[in-house]
């Protein structure tokens, strides 16, 4: 891993601050969609979840929801958590995992914590992102694939070590299957470590999870997402405390995409019947089912407009 420092910061086409947002009761920082951007690629949304702390019984419980025309990618820097989905899979998620579930024409799942104890360096941390689909995919079967954290493929080099969580960058590929042209990666520099960024990709952006990162002559910290202008060479050098950082982008889509609360779709046609479906709650004659070993309750349709 090796590329040319950046000599100027005009290379960053967006400075993303997330936003605060519920999740299960629990407040998570939403980088996207945002203003700046809607999407990185094929990536549409991107939730940051805590550290947060799981005390006296305390458990994040995301209940059955609802999701068409993306995949979701979740994935821990600490804690665990347990999935549960309308196909029936049941997985535990641990650090550096890779959980991604294709919703495709209709899926349900749950995320929780069970009542498990998490507390300090085993706090909840993590982030899950969507993918949007191609949209000749987006009316597929729903799928669910997982991956241990000893299959994804680690590159070191200079101070930078870097996972490889989907597709492929650096030239180490993933062993996940993607719908469409991506990568996706963490990154852990020591102090001073410089990485450069792929420039073979068409978006490009950086996610600063921790410590921070110099891009030119401007520092970055923790908790923002800068998104890179298309084939400028360039790296990231470390802060004095090092930094964790997530890689993400890829192929833009050959459209554009809707998204309302949990549904995406290149049809505001198929949201709209999604909408309905759910609110409709047949769970035996619609496309969504509730999963079967978590079925006492789900998240309703929310009131909004559109």
């Amino acid at each position: 891993m090796c590329g040319n420092p950046l000599s100027s910061g005009d290379a960053i086409e967006a400075l993303i601050v997330p936003r605060a947002s519920d999740v299960g009761g629990f407040e998570v920082q939403r980088a996207l969609p945002s203003k700046q951007r809607q999407m990185v690629g094929p990536f549409i949304f991107f939730d940051e979840m805590g550290p947060m702390e799981m005390l006296n019984g305390r458990s994040l419980d995301v209940l059955p929801h609802p999701h068409i025309g993306l995949a979701t990618v979740t994935y821990l820097m600490s804690g665990r958590l347990h999935h549960r989905d309308s196909l029936g899979t049941q997985q535990w998620i641990t650090p550096s995992d890779v959980n991604l579930m294709v919703a495709g024409r209709g899926i349900t799942h749950s995320e929780r914590t069970d009542g498990v104890s998490l507390q300090g360096a085993d706090a909840l941390h993590g982030v899950q992102s969507w993918v949007a689909l191609p949209e000749h995919l987006e009316g597929v079967q729903p799928t669910f694939h997982h991956a241990a954290a000893a299959a994804s493929p680690v590159l070191a080099d200079g101070g930078a070590h870097v996972r490889v969580i989907l597709g492929g960058i650096f030239g180490a590929r993933a062993d996940v299957p993607t719908t469409s042209e991506m990568f996706y990666a963490e990154a852990i520099l020591d102090s001073g470590a410089k990485l450069p960024l792929p420039d073979n990709q068409e978006d490009r952006a950086v996610y600063v999870l921790a410590g921070s990162v110099t891009v030119g002559n401007d520092v970055f910290q923790a908790g923002r997402m800068l998104v890179f202008r298309p084939k400028d060479a360039l790296s990231l050098q470390a802060g004095p405390a090092g930094a964790r950082l997530l890689l993400l982008g890829g192929a833009t889509m050959n459209g554009p995409r809707y998204i309302w609360w949990n549904f995406v779709s290149s049809s505001r046609e198929r949201i709209r019947e999604a909408k309905e479906t759910w609110r409709a709650t047949d769970w035996e004659n619609g496309i969504f089912s509730l999963p079967p070993l978590d079925n006492k309750a789900f998240v309703p349709l929310p009131v909004r407009r559109g």
